[in-house]
């Protein structure tokens, strides 16, 4: 039984992690627009297409068909997306026009629009599949920033393999619910204060060293699991919130680099750093209590139906596969290095 269960927890673990690669590689991170007035009919275009395989995603920015031109120039590759600026001319302005991105439909994204007036509060929308247009609103409305940056926040946790990787260690670590409870907390209160400090401005770091870090804080993690033993606690165990604290300050870094990619609107900064951190938080609890409940469901499979997680060889094929990975990320960003 113990040999059967190791086994089918290492092709659940190895499944989810090709499914990780496959959802890298379909680029479920956002698309982004930004169209700014800068004239009396003209505005400046800025589109951002995600990546997908070393290419750009078949989606495209469609301006009304009052606006000449109505979409923009080929996109050139810059930092991991592909971008286009320009420049057009819209007779009788945007406000109350629709606007759309194309193929859309076809996609796993959604793309953030970020609509600023000329002397007025800029307005964000959320584009998504299932909503491919929308209509530029006349007033902006504190509840569609606040709606945009939730759902951001949301799928950037359920798509960031090294921070769910993170979460699921800790589970398997900590097997006392109100240590794991603090933990989470330590790390929440954490990663909010550096992604705040970082989106900010307070705070600059380069990004592929945090994110190395960060690999590097998960295979940590699989070595406290490897070394913990039946009837004494490790620090990671006994005081896991010093813990989570530290590397949370590195994975907010890791947040706040998604959110300045996607951007952020300059009249509603604080409601869309609330709202990103609810989206964040909302994700964890989701991805948490879906693995609590998976684990309880296999415990059930066991005669003394004790918790799977008590079981050590089951303890030690997860710190393995979790150690394993985390290294393999690791070195593959420090090897980004150069």
């Amino acid at each position: 039984m113990t040999r059967l269960l190791s086994l089918v927890l290492v092709l659940l673990i190895f499944g989810g992690l090709t499914i990780s690669d496959r959802a890298r590689a379909h680029a479920l991170q956002p698309g982004y627009a930004s169209i700014e007035q800068i004239g009396a009919a003209s505005w400046q275009i800025f589109w951002r297409k995600p990546d997908v395989a070393g290419k750009p995603m078949a989606i495209d920015l469609q301006l009304p068909a009052t606006c000449t031109p109505s979409s923009g120039p080929p996109v050139m590759r810059r930092e991991g997306a592909w971008e286009a600026f320009w420049t057009a001319s819209c007779v009788g302005g945007l406000l109350g026009k629709s606007l759309t991105i194309s193929g859309l439909e076809r996609t796993q994204t959604d793309v953030l629009v970020r609509f600023s007036p000329l002397g007025q509060a800029s307005r964000s929308l959320r584009l998504t599949a299932d909503r491919p247009d929308a209509v530029l609103p006349v007033e902006p409305e504190g509840w569609q920033v606040f709606e945009a940056y939730t759902w951001l926040g949301f799928e950037h946790i359920l798509e960031g393999w090294d921070h769910l990787l993170f979460l699921f260690a800790l589970l398997v670590l900590i097997r006392d619910f109100w240590r794991l409870v603090g933990a989470v907390t330590a790390f929440t209160v954490a990663h909010s204060l550096t992604l705040a400090a970082s989106t900010l401005g307070w705070l600059t770091l380069p990004a592929a060293p945090v994110e190395a870090v960060i690999a590097l804080s998960i295979v940590f993690l699989a070595s406290e699991i490897a070394a913990s033993r039946q009837g004494s606690r490790r620090l990671s165990q006994t005081a896991p919130w010093l813990v989570t604290f530290a590397f949370g300050l590195l994975h907010g870094l890791g947040f706040a680099g998604a959110l300045k990619d996607i951007g952020l609107p300059q009249a509603d900064i604080p409601l869309a750093l609330l709202a990103f951190n609810i989206g964040v938080e909302a994700g964890q609890l989701a991805f948490v209590i879906a693995a609590a409940v998976i684990f309880q469901l296999l415990s059930t499979l066991l005669p003394d139906r004790r918790s799977i997680l008590n079981m050590r060889p089951v303890s030690l094929v997860l710190a393995y596969v979790i150690g394993g990975w985390s290294s393999y990320w690791l070195i593959e960003r420090i090897v980004s290095f150069a």
